[in-house]
């Protein structure tokens, strides 16, 4: 067995995909004798500054000998990556040996280039280390993504698909033709077991990009015939090839756990309660502060920004007091939300007493010495305690399908420990 690595390839401004790349270099395989066993596509952390666009890797299992996967994929590559963007630094391994069997330090290296921050210098010295080959092209920092990819099989429990049409190359950069009521359909057909095909609250097809590369549309699920049988369902123009890929998008693969020292640029499950009301931020993006049941107790702001849409509503429907636990990335000491759930709602307020006799509010009756009536002479000593209208509940609240990153794991997946209240 041998497995061949590759990432950052293309670019946020003139398109290209990894992706489709790696379905070429399959290609090429093929036309050389050999057999493309899988085909992974791996996200890694979404926080760091240099990735392209969905910050993916690739790998192939396949049963060429090194030398001539080396040789395809370097053919592929070179007239196909876009080099001239200066974001765009590709890189290649190559590694012989089963993809279960990787030295258990290249498994740690794929879990910490989704979890943490890898250098290429850290890249070069583990492949060097192992006797992978590699190839860098230009500061070849998609070394990192490409070893990263080849210890993911040995390095991620989890596994989801994705199903992904490719347009015929030339069309590139043009608009993208797609009939939307079918995608639509398709996703009511194939729901849940296929998730974030479409938004349906916000009216727009997830699955199909807005970046200038060759993807056409990408059917994301659980189970590969049911985003084969998705994909199949889709009326647009004419799909140039079609590839199933296994990844571990949708699994909160990169969520620490762990409390105590909390890092920019990687993403945390923390638990803690909230200790100050939302509060609606120029932009519409909305502000809270979470004190944590780790780390002594630390106060973390939160927000939820304004492309997550809806899910605004739920963080302003919180108060001060309700027990969370909550899911994002840190960044600039706040965390980005992905998701939350709700462990406890205050159920209770204390307010101003109205009058018995005419309903009225109450008005103070002077310090420490509670309220009155002013009218018809009635007292109490203090506030009282009234029910407190919620209009949440206990259980996991979302970003919707639109503002969900790659990785995060949609709430219809199940798994979750509480009750959960899906997105669509």
């Amino acid at each position: 067995m041998t497995v061949i690595g590759l990432d950052d390839t293309d670019s946020r401004e003139q398109g290209m995909c990894t992706t489709y790349l790696a379905a070429l270099v399959a290609d090429a395989v093929e036309e050389a004798g050999g057999t493309v066993f899988d085909r992974l596509l791996v996200r890694l952390n979404p926080a760091v500054k240099h990735k392209t666009r969905g910050n993916a890797a690739l790998a192939l299992h396949t049963d060429v000998d090194v030398a001539t996967a080396a040789a395809v994929a370097r053919d592929r590559l070179d007239p196909l990556a876009v080099v001239d963007d200066p974001r765009t630094s590709p890189g290649l391994v190559v590694a012989p040996g089963d993809p279960a069997d990787v030295p258990d330090h290249v498994a740690e290296f794929a879990r910490g280039a989704l979890r943490d921050h890898h250098t290429i210098a850290d890249a070069v010295a583990l492949a060097d280390d192992v006797g992978y080959h590699h190839e860098g092209w230009k500061e070849g920092r998609g070394r990192i993504g490409a070893l990263a990819a080849v210890g993911a099989h040995a390095a991620f429990d989890e596994w989801t698909y994705e199903q992904i049409s490719y347009r015929v190359f030339d069309r590139c950069g043009t608009s993208r033709q797609v009939d939307y009521d079918s995608v639509f359909a398709a996703a009511d057909a194939g729901y849940p077991d296929v998730w974030d095909t479409v938004d349906r609250e916000e009216g727009g097809a997830v699955c199909v990009p807005h970046a200038p590369g060759p993807i056409l549309y990408g059917i994301r699920g659980d189970d590969p015939a049911a985003v084969r049988d998705v994909t199949a369902r889709i009326d647009g123009e004419r799909v140039d090839r079609t590839v199933l890929f296994r990844t571990n998008q949708g699994t909160d693969a990169h969520l620490r756990t762990e409390g105590g020292s909390l890092t920019d640029g990687a993403a945390y499950r923390l638990d803690g309660a909230v200790v100050s009301s939302p509060e609606t931020r120029r932009g519409g993006h909305v502000f809270f502060d979470l004190e944590l049941e780790c780390d002594d107790g630390r106060t973390l702001p939160c927000v939820a920004f304004e492309p997550t849409k809806r899910f605004r509503d739920r963080v302003r429907a919180l108060r001060v007091g309700d027990r969370l636990t909550v899911c994002g990335e840190l960044s600039d000491g706040t965390l980005k939300l992905e998701k939350f759930a709700v462990r406890e709602l205050l159920r209770t307020e204390r307010v101003t007493p109205d009058c018995p006799d005419c309903g009225r509010s109450m008005k103070s009756a002077g310090r420490n010495q509670g309220y009155r009536c002013r009218d018809c002479g009635t007292s109490e000593p203090g506030k009282v305690t009234v029910p407190l209208a919620r209009d949440l509940e206990r259980g996991w609240y979302e970003v919707p399908p639109c503002a969900r990153r790659h990785v995060a794991k949609p709430l219809v997946r199940g798994g979750f420990d509480a009750q959960v209240h899906p997105e669509r």
